[in-house]
């Protein structure tokens, strides 16, 4: 970490928001105007609509991530995490990977922290649940699935085959529908290589408590959706919820039971609860509360966007609606985060500051290779899509907002080479504990027994 008497600019957070903010704040200053840093327990950001296609091997995990040192060039990078601020001092607590915490001062603060997964007190869920809110975790669960297969083509216990094969997704929105579409694909695939396990073999079920699937596309693609599913195979039980996954055993609200060694949870996403030790005023659900600006109420050098922060849909706002707010979307959080940049320059330069203003230009949703649905909003006409066409509005829109070129040209790649070769189906969880074996090998060897004597004068 240097040390500057220049302004500092403090970004907590180096996702979307924390990503291109940190640029657009580095394009638009004076050469020496400000030091800018970002702080994140990860050394890269991820790109989080591309997870599914991630843990399916449609693209690779490396491909979704974007290092943030060779991205934000010109600022400082810290590998820690923001522990809490006092806003009266204007110093931030750093916790680094290692060592001791310590004090950062600042002048100006973008809180661009995002979202965690909103979980509940469901007994089993925090041993038996899979999330999917990192590239880590969508690795995982590619990983576990395939070993799942590998365990029940080798098995003659039938109750270990059953259990390995039942897949079970919780929650239907974007990231749950388009999780299981994804794997039911490659677990579909990687079946023709095993002798013992066919698709028939495996079970997928979709859970979620609201009464409709993919709500962003609207009713008739999200019950679109819903039938495309479920001519796959996967079950899908809507108005219910999971009451517990103790060991596996899944049980459900409608009195549904079923085993199964897969339990992937996708039911929502909540602000970072690190939110409540900054010292920030937050709306009612834990979000930092913006005005049109996006900047904190009541704090003239805080900025905030992105899945953390409440900011007024000023669009909504003008049709009538007084209580509308910007949805936590890849759409907004880009867009968003460039006005913050600009914003913050201003600010600190003691210019007018412009108004966030997004009119929704719809959604796209992938379910599998070939398999999507979109909605794509033109002023005041809404195009519906389904089925290819849909999939290729999908993979186009989320390949070009992908950040950075050199990642948009590897994950088009990845696309490209999978038009002409098949789905890579080999599971890699040995990565997880990839000294274990080299342990088993060079492992200490047991102390030699006390020579006979000596043990008789012991004795």
């Amino acid at each position: 970490m240097s040390t500057t008497e220049r302004p500092r600019i403090l970004v907590v957070g180096g996702g979307y928001v924390g990503l291109y903010a940190a640029r657009r704040i580095l394009k638009k200053m004076r050469y020496a105007e400000a030091t800018v840093t970002v702080v994140d327990p990860r050394s890269y950001m991820t790109y989080q609509p591309f997870l599914p296609e991630a843990a399916a091997g449609s693209i690779s995990p490396r491909h979704v991530v974007v290092p943030l040192r060779r991205v934000v060039r010109g600022a400082e990078v810290l590998t820690g995490r923001v522990t809490t601020i006092d806003q009266d001092r204007k110093v931030a607590t750093i916790a680094p990977l290692v060592g001791e915490a310590y004090e950062l001062p600042f002048d100006y603060l973008v809180i661009s922290m995002g979202a965690v997964s909103r979980t509940f007190p469901i007994p089993g869920l925090a041993e038996q649940g899979i999330g999917m809110k990192g590239i880590e975790e969508a690795i995982g669960l590619r990983n576990h699935v395939l070993e799942q297969l590998d365990k029940a083509d080798s098995t003659t216990d039938e109750e270990v085959r059953r259990k390995a094969l039942t897949f079970v997704f919780v929650g239907g929105g974007f990231a749950g529908a388009e999780t299981i579409g994804e794997v039911e694909d490659m677990a579909r695939d990687a079946a023709k290589y095993y002798q013992n396990v066919s698709r028939e073999d495996m079970r997928f079920v979709l859970v979620d408590a609201a009464d409709k699937i993919l709500p962003e596309v609207g009713p008739k693609l999200g019950q679109y959706g819903k039938e495309h599913l479920e001519s796959r195979g996967i079950e899908i039980y809507l108005e219910t919820s999971m009451d517990s996954c103790v060991d596996g055993h899944v049980v459900l609200k409608n009195g549904l039971e079923v085993d199964s060694n897969t339990i992937v949870w996708t039911a929502g996403v909540k602000p970072n609860p690190a939110l409540a030790r900054f010292g920030l005023p937050l709306g009612p659900r834990g979000h930092v509360d913006c005005n049109e600006k996006l900047q904190v109420n009541g704090m003239d050098y805080v900025w905030a966007a992105g899945d953390n922060a409440q900011v007024p849909d000023m669009v909504g706002r003008r049709a009538g609606n007084p209580n509308a707010w910007c949805p936590p979307n890849a759409q907004h959080a880009l867009r968003q985060a460039k006005v913050l940049g600009d914003n913050v320059v201003a600010g600190m330069r003691g210019f007018p500051q412009k108004e966030y203003s997004h009119a929704n230009k719809g959604a796209v949703a992938g379910l599998g290779l070939h398999k999507g649905v979109a909605m794509i909003v033109m002023g005041k006409v809404k195009i519906k899509l389904k089925g290819r066409l849909a999939w290729y509005m999908h993979r186009g829109y989320h390949g070009m907002a992908m950040p950075t070129f050199n990642r948009k040209i590897r994950v088009f790649a990845d696309w490209t080479l999978g038009m002409f070769l098949k789905r890579e189906v080999v599971s890699l969880g040995a990565m997880e504990t990839p000294r274990e074996e080299f342990y088993e090998a060079a492992k200490p060897a047991p102390a030699p027994a006390a020579p006979a004597q000596e043990k008789a004068k012991a004795s």
